[in-house]
């Protein structure tokens, strides 16, 4: 059984009672409930807390899946450790995984949480944690004289070129019951991490970082998706399964890059009786050939007035537009983005798109947009067909 522990309490000093005060229109620990109730992995939602206003706010909130749980005086004062908490729940609790989820990382989506999971269940891994990173330089002082830690001040390296560093964000933490107690430690043995985009490596500690975070929320706020089933899944091939990039060998012949998590997360809705397809204005064989490896049979090259096409697939299958879900990136998209149930973009896609599109994902074309889209739909549905699946 995996649960997600929440542990929040009533006496924060730098903003009072800050995970329940409204942030976008909503309490601020609500952003973290919708990420915990959406993942599938997750069977149960545990909030510690000290506060009776906290309690009424997230009973509130009315899932099934959510336990309202007491915390004690010693795991909830200015001194307490989170592990304290997290102990004191192991004690009394049964489960075998535990997700610690901290109600100030609004931007955690479930998405995030699946990928945890799924890193969790690779072999020998016994925790996980959530990572940004971060392509900023780094200096230290030794003996009164500051030195670079990260990079040569002599060759600086361009920011396309810079790997960067990984650092917490903070936003959640997977590991074994057996190893919490063994450890006393929220992470121990074999760690795996989740990189999260850059923009989550913001926590709400001061109210500076309040209104930088309403403001990303305001900009990036999904809506939920209807309550009728996706039955089709289209994209566009250049900027959605590559990267958007022109290469080509030594000889002139032309190359697309393609991510295989786009290819697990296609494989995955197709599984569920999903029917995907591809319309490209590109008339390009390397998408055929991707399609054949995909098991895509519908797919078209060339296509300058896609929408037509889009309308001829759901009558040939008898689904409505309102039953498809579409992921494009720029403007012979937008027709498509318009009319379906459930239209998708690309982060880079130009303002008119994103302005059309539901949703709009964190990854970028190539990078895994579409296994994001893929998950994305997997999570918000009951398939009769669903598999538990692991990437």
């Amino acid at each position: 059984m995996n649960v997600a522990f929440i542990p929040v309490r009533g006496g924060s000093k730098s903003i009072p009672l800050k995970n329940i005060k409204l942030i976008n229109a909503r309490p601020l620990i609500y952003w973290v409930l919708d990420a915990a109730n959406e993942c599938n992995d997750i069977d149960a939602i545990y909030v510690s807390t000290d506060s009776p206003q906290i309690k009424e706010v997230v009973k509130a909130y009315g899932s099934s899946k959510i336990v309202v749980i007491d915390r004690s005086p010693e795991t909830a004062n200015d001194t307490a450790t989170t592990e304290s908490a997290m102990l004191e729940f192991a004690e009394k609790y049964d489960f075998e995984n535990i997700c610690l989820i901290q109600a100030t990382s609004p931007l955690l989506q479930s998405t995030d949480l699946t990928q945890g999971f799924s890193a969790f269940r690779e072999p020998g891994i016994d925790s996980v944690l959530s990572v940004v990173r971060q392509k900023r330089f780094i200096w230290e002082k030794r003996e009164e004289r500051f030195y670079p830690v990260n990079y040569d001040s002599f060759s600086r390296p361009r920011r396309q070129d810079f790997d960067g560093f990984l650092v917490e964000n903070g936003a959640f933490y997977i590991t074994k019951k057996t190893s919490l107690l063994h450890s006393k430690n929220r992470i121990s043995g074999k760690i795996q991490v989740v990189e999260m985009p850059e923009e989550t490596y913001l926590e709400i500690d001061e109210p500076s970082d309040w209104e930088i975070i309403e403001a990303i929320l305001k900009k990036n706020k999904q809506p939920k998706l209807e309550t009728k089933q996706i039955k089709m899944f289209v994209t566009d091939s250049d900027g959605c399964l590559t990267d958007g990039g022109m290469y080509y060998s030594n000889n002139g012949e032309e190359l697309k890059k393609f991510n295989t998590k786009d290819g697990m997360g296609i494989s995955l809705v197709q599984k569920q009786g999903i029917i995907v397809g591809i319309i490209t204005g590109e008339n390009s064989v390397i998408v055929e050939n991707r399609a054949k490896k995909l098991n895509i049979k519908e797919c078209y090259i060339g296509i300058k007035d896609k929408f037509p096409i889009l309308k001829e697939l759901c009558e040939r299958y008898n689904i409505s537009l309102s039953e498809v879900a579409y992921l494009g990136d720029d403007i012979n998209d937008l027709e498509c983005i318009q009319n379906v149930g459930f239209g998708c973009c690309v982060p880079n896609a130009p303002e008119e798109i994103k302005q059309a599109a539901k949703f709009i994902t964190k990854l970028k074309g190539g990078e895994g947009a579409v296994r994001e889209v893929c998950e994305y739909i997997l999570s918000h549905y009951n398939f009769p067909n669903r598999l538990d699946y692991t990437i």
